[in-house]
């Protein structure tokens, strides 16, 4: 099974499904690049936006060459004591929204976001796994999330016990707040690992070339300690300006290639220009990408291009929980 570990929902509230969207600093300017990054017009930001983004998420899937993807829910920020950190987020999708998506189509597989702070953490994480939640998604840096912290032992061991994966961005953040920019490290997921947990390091800890730092080297050092660490592939076929060749070569080579899942961000817009401009893929594969309109299609076909194995498609089948 072919699966992209890394895909979005976003929406606005309608049809009582309880998101929000109120973009903040960068966001603003990139909501209409999001809306056509997925091929949907301004106006869907006022109008069926939940509907019109789901549906077309899922056509996506359906025309691509994989057969499902990991939507994500969006938890809020939150204190350590559990409080909710009001106006600090620019978008809100609960976890009911992915569960009630993935139960009506099974090309979509549903990851849920819990912050471990609050007090029903726990409860809610069992409502999620009975709901059949494959992965929990975070955002450590701007979501307050430190992994580390000793009070979220229990949380982390339950995690371990279901099999429930957990998958945190790391590295670079440019599109949300950053409230906790010390988070941004994948040793955030030190004491997951260690306790057992199966976690993803979304991006693999890469930073904005300049404008961030970047924890590659970190990640890398993680996965010959850690066994249960992998890093996906998300948002680097993109004008992130997150991936430098050098980091490539490394990630295919056959030791840490077995560590790398694939994902694409959407509705992060993939485009393979930068890596082209620093010949991480040929001049021909390139055009032929700009001439496919699916994203997730788009995105696919530029990570075999960038020498990504099938196998880097087909791993997350074999360490996802049964649903």
């Amino acid at each position: 099974m072919r699966i992209d570990c890394h895909v979005h929902i976003v929406g606005n509230g309608t049809g009582d499904t309880g998101c929000w969207y109120r973009p903040r600093g960068l966001t603003r300017y990139g909501a209409p690049f999001m809306l056509r990054g997925v091929g949907l017009p301004g106006s869907a930001l006022k109008g069926d936006l939940d509907g019109l983004y789901a549906a077309q998420v899922l056509a996506h899937v359906r025309e691509s060459s994989l057969d499902a993807a990991v939507i994500l829910a969006q938890e809020e920020p939150h204190h350590e004591n559990g409080e909710r950190i009001e106006d600090s987020a620019s978008f809100y999708v609960p976890n009911d929204f992915v569960l009630r998506l993935a139960r009506e189509h099974p090309e979509f597989l549903p990851a849920v976001s819990i912050h471990p702070a609050r007090r029903d953490a726990l409860d809610e994480l069992e409502r999620c796994l009975a709901g059949g939640a494959v992965m929990l998604k975070c955002l450590p840096n701007c979501q307050n999330m430190d992994w580390n912290n000793p009070r979220y032992t229990r949380f982390l061991e339950r995690m371990a016990e279901s099999g429930l994966i957990l998958l945190a961005h790391t590295g670079s953040e440019r599109t949300m707040p950053v409230i906790a920019p010390q988070l941004a490290s994948p040793r955030v997921l030190t004491r997951a690992l260690e306790i057992g947990v199966t976690c993803i390091a979304a991006h693999c800890g890469t930073g904005t070339m300049v404008l961030d730092p970047d924890y590659f080297e970190v990640f890398v050092e993680m996965t010959r300690r850690f066994p249960r660490l992998y890093g996906d592939n998300s948002a680097l076929a993109a004008l992130t300006f997150r991936l430098r060749p050098r980091a490539l070569r490394q990630m295919l080579e056959p030791e840490l290639a077995a560590r790398i899942l694939h994902g694409s961000d959407v509705p992060v817009p993939v485009s393979g220009a930068a890596m082209w401009a620093f010949g991480m893929v040929n001049w021909r594969d390139w055009r032929a990408s700009t001439r496919v309109a699916n994203p997730i299609e788009r995105d696919a076909r530029l990570k075999r291009a960038m020498g990504f194995p099938e196998e880097t498609f087909t791993r997350l089948a074999g360490l996802l929980r049964k649903r």
